[in-house]
C-alpha cells in the first residue's frame, strides 16, 4: 500500500519505520523540506521518498503526525480527499501540557472538520514515541493501539495495516465515543502500554 506521512517527528518516524519494515511504499513530508529527510529516507530503504505535502496527502492512506498548533496549516490547501483514509495521530497539547481550546469537540472532530471528505480514524497517539517505535511483539503478545472512527470500512483497513505491523488493536467505536478516551491530555488511555496475549 502507498502511505503518506505528514509530519516526520518522533511519532511520524516511528510509524514510517514500522511501515517500511512491512514493505509499504512511503511518501514522507514535513515542514522543513526534503533535504531534512535524507537520513530518514536512507534508513527506511528504497521504497521511501520525500515529497511535497500535497503529494503525501494523495496516498490511499495518510498519517497525520504533526504538533497540534501545526494541524491547520498541515491540512490547509490539500487536494480533495475523496474518501481517502486519514489516520489522526495528533494530540491537542499546548505549552505546559495543557489541553488546547477545542470548542467542546474532541480533537479528532476538529481534524475531521479540517479534512472534509477524508475518512478519519484516530490511532497511534496514545503511546510515547519511544514505546511506539519498539517492536510491537513483546512478552509473547502484541502491543495494543486503540482505534476509533465513524467509517467502518476505513477503520477495518487501519486495523488490518496495524496488524500487519505487529500491533493488536482495541476498537473504541465511533469518534464521538472513542476520541476523547484516546485524547491527550484528558483521556484515560494515553501512555498505557498494554500487551495483548495470545
Amino acid at each position: 500500500m502507498k502511505v503518506g506521512i505528514i509530519g516526520t517527528g518522533s511519532i511520524g518516524s516511528a510509524f514510517a519505520a514500522h511501515l517500511a519494515r512491512a514493505g509499504h511504499e512511503l511518501l514522507l513530508s514535513n515542514s522543513r523540506g526534503g533535504d531534512s529527510l535524507a537520513a530518514l529516507i536512507r534508513s527506511l530503504g528504497p521504497k521511501s521518498q520525500a515529497v511535497a505535502r500535497d503529494v503525501a496527502a494523495e496516498a490511499e492512506l495518510v498519517v497525520l503526525a504533526v504538533p497540534w498548533d501545526r494541524v491547520p496549516s498541515a491540512l490547509d490547501g490539500l487536494p480533495p480527499w475523496n474518501g481517502r483514509i486519514l489516520i489522526d495521530a495528533t494530540n491537542p497539547v499546548e505549552p505546559g501540557f495543557r489541553l488546547a481550546e477545542l470548542g467542546g469537540r474532541a480533537s479528532t472532530e476538529v481534524v475531521q472538520s479540517l479534512a472534509p471528505g477524508a475518512r478519519v480514524v484516530k490511532a497511534g497517539n496514545t503511546l510515547l514515541a519511544a514505546v511506539l517505535a519498539r517492536d510491537p511483539k513483546q512478552a509473547g503478545g502484541r502491543r495494543v493501539l486503540f482505534v476509533c472512527g465513524d467509517d467502518v470500512e476505513a477503520k477495518a483497513t487501519v486495523v488490518q495495516v496495524l496488524g500487519e505491523l505487529g500491533f493488536a488493536t482495541v476498537d473504541l467505536g465511533t469518534l464521538a465515543s472513542g476520541a476523547r478516551l484516546q485524547q491527550f491530555p484528558g483521556g484515560p488511555l494515553p501512555t498505557l502500554d498494554l500487551i495483548k496475549l495470545g
